[in-house]
């Protein structure tokens, strides 16, 4: 084997840039290995045809789903992973959602809220997270809604973006589902990994997936380094898996089948998987909307305590008509364009066993074996939040009209390698280690036992941050 490493690292996102970031601060001998590439740091990851249309950046490898229907997720593989594309929004998760909930079929996490916090606080100040105040014509409409239902509770929107976005139109309006080329939005490239390139105990290879865990000789429990697709083979004390929750599983099922073995958790591999209900929502109203940032606001209501309402980021005529059949001519994109705004509606999606990763094997198609049938009370609650959002735009004088986003809408994509102290509920420990297997740990999304309300890229970072603490004092 090649280059003799402290830890290997899998996967350039949330989780897996902030256990490399951590590791490497405290002097260990990091390799982080990303299946993609670097994105160009100019224009292009701003252009709406690029990147919604034609999809330039995105995953374009179909999937199966639980009937065989073919698919291709939204997942984007490149250094920095989905950071460089999530709308910026960086929550907590609450100390209620580290607790489990039996009635809505909700799993607990084996700590609170406090083990986390330290590693809250610490990604907080590394993303920059902060809030903008709302625009005009986005507060007017808001005041109309809580006026009239005082039961919605608004909130700021906690962003990674810098507040000099503001003089930077084409970025302001492009920075909700598209890539910073400047730097003005937080990501794992720009916050994390930046600062500790030039550090000598660090290397990033880019564009060479992990094809297998490699273990020691006679025992395949214990791993001892990763072999990737183009044939190099390297050797490390650790290896982290980051590769994110739909990929992540896949690599474990591959080492548990080629090597003929199996775990006490071994079935929970993949399992309890979740992604979010999401619904995208627009409004229109017969005013043209003049505001800029928008997505600066999200709120609550207690009538569904699983779910949140957020605000899109700026809508016009070319990013609507990504959205609508092509049918639709450009006269009424542009029509509407000029007066739609956009919410984002999420539901935590209950915990279900069957709800799971696939793997195909190599050459295989993977499959994601997900359906809303077996998680009903999140579809109930999820229905009664876009319809009462409907009818509150409506009564504010907007039309409003909702899109799920269905399978292919994987950027929420957690929770199919549970955390716990029992490997007959979970797969990995509390410290990420996985069960029964020497130096293997999980440092991305799919540890997290519950999904929330809200997004969880911040409560991902801070799991890294976390598992880095922990492997750095080994």
């Amino acid at each position: 084997m090649s280059a003799q490493y402290d830890v290997i690292v899998v996967g350039s996102g949330a989780g897996g840039a902030s256990v490399a970031y951590k590791l490497t601060l405290a002097g260990k001998r990091v390799l982080l290995l990303e299946k993609g590439p670097y994105l160009p740091r100019n224009s292009s990851t701003l252009d709406v045809r690029r990147v919604f249309i034609d999809g330039v950046f995105k995953n374009h490898v179909p999937w199966l789903d639980s009937k065989g229907r073919e698919f291709v997720p939204g997942e984007f593989y490149n250094v920095g992973g989905k950071t460089k594309w999530y709308g910026a929004a960086l929550f907590r998760f609450r100390p209620v959602e580290f607790e489990a909930e039996p009635d809505f079929d909700l799993l607990g996490w084996p700590f609170g809220y406090e083990e986390l916090e330290p590693y809250y606080d610490e990604a907080t100040e590394f993303l920059r997270i902060t809030t903008f105040k709302n625009e005009p014509q986005l507060q007017a409409l808001l005041d109309k809604i809580t006026t009239a239902d005082p039961g919605w509770e608004l909130h700021q929107l906690p962003l990674g973006l810098s507040h000099d976005i503001v003089n930077h139109p084409e970025e302001e309006k492009h920075f909700d589902g598209f890539a910073s080329p400047s730097g003005l939005k937080s990501d794992s490239e720009r916050n994390l990994i930046d600062h500790i390139r030039d550090k000598p105990n660090f290397k990033l290879i880019a564009g060479d997936p992990v094809s297998a865990l490699v273990s020691a000789p006679g025992d395949s429990r214990k791993i001892i380094g990763v072999q990737c697709a183009d044939g190099s083979t390297y050797e490390a004390s650790t290896v982290v898996l980051a590769a994110g929750a739909m990929s992540s599983p896949r690599i474990l099922q591959d080492h548990l089948h080629a090597n003929g073995f199996s775990l006490e958790c071994g079935d929970l591999v993949g399992a309890n998987f979740k992604m979010h209900i999401n619904s995208a929502l627009l409004g229109f109203s017969p005013f043209v909307d003049h505001d800029m940032l928008r997505k600066t606001a999200v709120l609550y209501n207690d009538r569904f305590p699983h779910s949140s309402m957020q605000c899109l980021g700026w809508i016009d005529a070319e990013l609507l008509a990504a959205q609508v059949p092509p049918e639709v001519p450009s006269f009424v994109d542009k029509l509407l364009g000029k007066r739609a705004i956009g919410f984002w509606a999420t539901t935590e999606d209950s915990s279900s066993p069957e709800n799971r990763i696939i793997s195909g094997g190599p050459g295989g198609r993977s499959i994601m074996d997900y359906s809303l049938d077996r998680i009903p009370h999140s579809v109930k609650e999820h229905h009664a939040l876009v319809d009462a959002w409907i009818e509150r735009l409506l009564a504010a004088g907007l039309v409003g009209f909702n899109k799920y986003m269905g399978m292919a809408g994987t950027a929420h994509a957690l929770g199919s390698m549970v955390t716990g102290d029992d490997p007959a509920r979970s797969v990995v420990d509390p410290h990420g280690k996985v069960h029964g297997m020497e130096n293997l740990y999980v440092g991305d999304g799919s540890p997290l036992p519950r999904a929330s309300r809200v997004n969880p890229s911040l409560t991902i970072y801070a799991w890294g941050l976390r598992l880095g603490a922990h492997l750095a004092a080994k």
